[in-house]
Protein backbone atom coordinates (compact mmCIF):
# COMPACT_ATOMS: atom_id res chain seq x y z
CA UNK A 1 0.00 0.00 0.00
CA UNK A 2 3.01 2.22 1.39
CA UNK A 3 5.45 1.26 -1.29
CA UNK A 4 8.27 1.63 1.16
CA UNK A 5 11.20 0.99 -0.01
CA UNK A 6 12.70 -0.47 3.19
CA UNK A 7 10.72 -2.41 5.53
CA UNK A 8 11.98 -2.17 9.25
CA UNK A 9 13.85 -5.50 11.12
CA UNK A 10 11.50 -6.96 13.15
CA UNK A 11 14.23 -7.41 15.94
CA UNK A 12 14.12 -2.96 15.65
CA UNK A 13 11.35 -4.97 18.68
CA UNK A 14 14.03 -6.36 20.57
CA UNK A 15 15.25 -2.99 21.38
CA UNK A 16 11.86 -1.30 22.13
CA UNK A 17 11.08 -3.99 24.92
CA UNK A 18 14.74 -3.00 26.70
CA UNK A 19 12.87 0.20 27.67
CA UNK A 20 9.41 0.40 26.85
CA UNK A 21 9.29 3.96 29.11
CA UNK A 22 11.02 5.79 26.04
CA UNK A 23 9.39 4.31 22.95
CA UNK A 24 5.60 5.10 24.87
CA UNK A 25 7.53 8.69 25.78
CA UNK A 26 8.78 9.22 22.41
CA UNK A 27 5.48 7.86 20.72
CA UNK A 28 3.61 10.42 22.81
CA UNK A 29 5.06 13.27 21.70
CA UNK A 30 5.12 11.82 17.54
CA UNK A 31 1.41 12.02 18.46
CA UNK A 32 1.34 15.62 19.64
CA UNK A 33 3.55 16.73 16.87
CA UNK A 34 1.42 15.26 14.26
CA UNK A 35 -1.65 17.38 15.89
CA UNK A 36 0.69 20.21 15.79
CA UNK A 37 1.68 19.58 11.90
CA UNK A 38 -2.10 18.98 10.65
CA UNK A 39 -2.82 22.67 12.83
CA UNK A 40 0.01 24.11 10.98
CA UNK A 41 -0.89 23.46 7.52
CA UNK A 42 -4.39 24.96 8.29
CA UNK A 43 -3.23 27.98 9.56
CA UNK A 44 -0.40 28.07 6.50
CA UNK A 45 -3.47 27.12 3.92
CA UNK A 46 -6.89 28.48 5.53
CA UNK A 47 -8.19 28.74 2.12
CA UNK A 48 -8.46 25.15 1.29
CA UNK A 49 -11.99 24.69 3.55
CA UNK A 50 -12.52 20.55 2.76
CA UNK A 51 -8.85 20.36 3.77
CA UNK A 52 -9.19 22.81 7.07
CA UNK A 53 -12.04 20.23 8.00
CA UNK A 54 -10.12 17.01 7.69
CA UNK A 55 -6.78 18.18 9.30
CA UNK A 56 -9.05 19.36 11.93
CA UNK A 57 -10.06 15.92 12.67
CA UNK A 58 -6.58 14.60 11.80
CA UNK A 59 -5.28 16.49 14.67
CA UNK A 60 -8.42 15.79 16.92
CA UNK A 61 -7.37 12.16 16.65
CA UNK A 62 -4.08 12.67 16.93
CA UNK A 63 -4.51 14.25 20.62
CA UNK A 64 -6.71 11.81 21.53
CA UNK A 65 -4.09 9.47 21.02
CA UNK A 66 -1.42 11.49 22.61
CA UNK A 67 -3.52 10.84 25.80
CA UNK A 68 -3.91 6.71 24.93
CA UNK A 69 -0.17 7.14 25.03
CA UNK A 70 -0.28 8.96 27.82
CA UNK A 71 -2.42 6.72 29.94
CA UNK A 72 -0.40 3.31 29.01
CA UNK A 73 2.72 5.61 30.61
CA UNK A 74 0.43 6.33 33.66
CA UNK A 75 -0.93 2.50 33.75
CA UNK A 76 2.55 0.99 34.18
CA UNK A 77 3.28 3.64 36.51
CA UNK A 78 5.42 5.58 33.96
CA UNK A 79 5.47 9.24 33.89
CA UNK A 80 5.57 11.29 30.89
CA UNK A 81 9.46 11.52 29.70
CA UNK A 82 11.24 14.67 28.28
CA UNK A 83 10.59 15.84 24.52
CA UNK A 84 13.07 14.64 21.93
CA UNK A 85 13.96 15.69 18.03
CA UNK A 86 13.16 13.67 16.05
CA UNK A 87 15.87 13.43 13.26
CA UNK A 88 13.82 11.42 10.62
CA UNK A 89 11.73 13.69 10.64
CA UNK A 90 14.02 16.56 10.12
CA UNK A 91 15.66 14.80 7.57
CA UNK A 92 12.15 14.57 5.37
CA UNK A 93 11.76 18.45 6.25
CA UNK A 94 15.23 18.56 4.53
CA UNK A 95 14.13 17.16 1.29
CA UNK A 96 10.79 19.67 0.69
CA UNK A 97 11.64 21.74 -2.44
CA UNK A 98 12.76 25.13 -1.41
CA UNK A 99 11.21 28.15 -2.88
CA UNK A 100 8.56 26.83 -5.00
CA UNK A 101 5.43 28.00 -5.53
CA UNK A 102 2.81 28.18 -2.90
CA UNK A 103 1.00 24.64 -4.58
CA UNK A 104 4.30 22.51 -4.57
CA UNK A 105 5.16 23.55 -0.67
CA UNK A 106 1.16 22.36 0.01
CA UNK A 107 2.24 19.56 -2.11
CA UNK A 108 5.53 18.91 -0.27
CA UNK A 109 4.02 19.32 3.40
CA UNK A 110 0.95 16.85 2.74
CA UNK A 111 3.55 14.22 1.36
CA UNK A 112 5.86 14.89 4.19
CA UNK A 113 3.24 14.01 6.54
CA UNK A 114 2.20 11.20 4.23
CA UNK A 115 5.34 9.61 4.93
CA UNK A 116 5.46 10.05 8.29
CA UNK A 117 2.05 8.53 8.69
CA UNK A 118 2.93 5.80 6.36
CA UNK A 119 6.07 5.03 8.37
CA UNK A 120 4.59 4.94 11.84
CA UNK A 121 1.99 2.65 10.29
CA UNK A 122 4.48 0.10 8.99
CA UNK A 123 6.30 0.58 12.70
CA UNK A 124 2.78 0.24 14.62
CA UNK A 125 2.11 -3.36 12.23
CA UNK A 126 6.02 -4.66 13.27
CA UNK A 127 5.10 -3.84 17.09
CA UNK A 128 1.80 -5.64 16.81
CA UNK A 129 3.08 -8.48 15.26
CA UNK A 130 6.32 -8.91 17.44
CA UNK A 131 6.28 -7.43 21.07
CA UNK A 132 5.79 -9.66 24.02
CA UNK A 133 3.13 -7.46 25.67
CA UNK A 134 -0.38 -8.44 24.37
CA UNK A 135 -1.83 -5.11 25.93
CA UNK A 136 0.84 -3.09 23.27
CA UNK A 137 0.00 -5.90 20.70
CA UNK A 138 -3.36 -5.15 20.71
CA UNK A 139 -2.64 -1.43 21.18
CA UNK A 140 -0.72 -0.89 18.41
CA UNK A 141 -2.43 -3.08 16.21
CA UNK A 142 -5.25 -0.75 16.43
CA UNK A 143 -3.09 2.71 15.80
CA UNK A 144 -1.60 1.08 13.44
CA UNK A 145 -5.45 0.65 11.43
CA UNK A 146 -5.74 4.89 12.13
CA UNK A 147 -2.37 5.73 11.02
CA UNK A 148 -3.18 4.39 7.49
CA UNK A 149 -6.36 5.88 7.64
CA UNK A 150 -4.24 9.58 7.97
CA UNK A 151 -1.95 8.67 5.21
CA UNK A 152 -4.53 8.16 2.75
CA UNK A 153 -6.03 11.68 3.73
CA UNK A 154 -2.36 13.61 3.39
CA UNK A 155 -1.77 11.53 0.02
CA UNK A 156 -5.69 12.18 -1.58
CA UNK A 157 -5.03 16.51 -0.63
CA UNK A 158 -1.88 16.20 -2.53
CA UNK A 159 -3.64 14.66 -5.54
CA UNK A 160 -6.65 16.63 -4.64
CA UNK A 161 -4.40 20.25 -4.70
CA UNK A 162 -0.92 19.09 -6.65
CA UNK A 163 -0.97 18.53 -10.31
CA UNK A 164 -1.46 15.18 -10.85
CA UNK A 165 2.00 14.19 -12.34
CA UNK A 166 3.67 16.32 -10.13
CA UNK A 167 2.71 14.59 -7.28
CA UNK A 168 3.34 11.57 -8.57
CA UNK A 169 7.03 12.17 -9.19
CA UNK A 170 7.64 13.47 -5.61
CA UNK A 171 5.49 10.79 -4.45
CA UNK A 172 8.43 8.16 -5.92
CA UNK A 173 11.37 10.58 -4.77
CA UNK A 174 9.99 10.73 -1.00
CA UNK A 175 9.75 7.36 -1.34
CA UNK A 176 13.42 6.66 -2.56
CA UNK A 177 14.61 9.41 -0.21
CA UNK A 178 13.05 8.02 2.88
CA UNK A 179 14.45 4.32 1.60
CA UNK A 180 17.77 5.76 1.65
CA UNK A 181 17.62 7.80 5.25
CA UNK A 182 15.90 4.66 6.90
CA UNK A 183 19.11 2.41 6.54
CA UNK A 184 20.77 4.87 9.26
CA UNK A 185 17.49 4.14 11.56
CA UNK A 186 16.09 1.03 13.52
CA UNK A 187 18.70 1.02 15.77
CA UNK A 188 16.92 3.01 18.88
CA UNK A 189 13.74 2.50 21.23
CA UNK A 190 11.87 5.35 19.12
CA UNK A 191 9.15 5.40 16.75
CA UNK A 192 11.13 6.34 14.24
CA UNK A 193 14.66 5.71 15.49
Amino acid sequence: MFRLKMATDPRWVNIVEKNIHEILTDHAYCEQKAASNAISIVVKYPEHSDMVSALLDIAQEELSHFKMVHDKLLARNLTLGKERKDPYVNLLLDFVRKGGSREQNLVDRLLVSAMIEARSCERFRVLSENINDADLSQFYNELMISEANHYTVFINLARQYGDAADVETRWNQFLEYEGKIMQQFGVKETIHG
